[in-house]
């Protein structure tokens, strides 16, 4: 199965993108909207996502892979949601802003331009490599 691509969001201020890389692999916890909650379902190991600060910058800073596929949420009393394990890869050397993203006639498809609410989501290939390069990610890590 070839991989995929995502990408997760973070508020800085309760989880950055230094967190993660400190942390090594951390479970991706407090998705509380089904979309997202759907699209941690369909991760599977080795897929990347990119690390993305909502809120506070509002750009794609880093690139995770999944560590552990989606297992109970453990902030979640209820029983309902899921988490998934992401391990930090790699920084983004410049990182890629929302205003760049929407400037960027190939990616207006891209839900964070579509949905910009949505906390995880799918990310096409030729978006991945576009952003990969937009965000001067070399090698064989950013192409997968």
């Amino acid at each position: 199965m070839a991989r995929q691509y995502w990408l997760v969001k973070s508020e800085p201020d309760a989880f950055s993108w230094e967190q993660q890389v400190a942390n090594r692999v951390e479970p991706w916890t407090g998705v509380r909207n089904a979309q997202a909650a759907n699209n941690l379902k369909a991760m599977t190991v080795g897929d990347r996502a990119f690390f993305y600060h909502s809120n506070i910058g509002k750009e794609i800073v880093g690139i995770v892979e999944v560590a552990r596929i989606a297992y109970p949420d453990p902030t979640d009393e209820t029983g309902r949601w899921v988490c998934v394990d992401m391990r930090a890869v790699e920084p983004v050397p410049k990182p890629v802003t929302l205003a760049a993203i929407k400037e960027t006639p190939a990616l207006a498809d891209l839900l964070l331009v579509r949905q910009s609410r949505l906390s995880v989501m799918p990310v096409a290939p030729e978006h991945w490599a576009l952003l990969c390069r937009m965000g001067g990610v070399k090698g064989a890590r950013a192409k997968g």
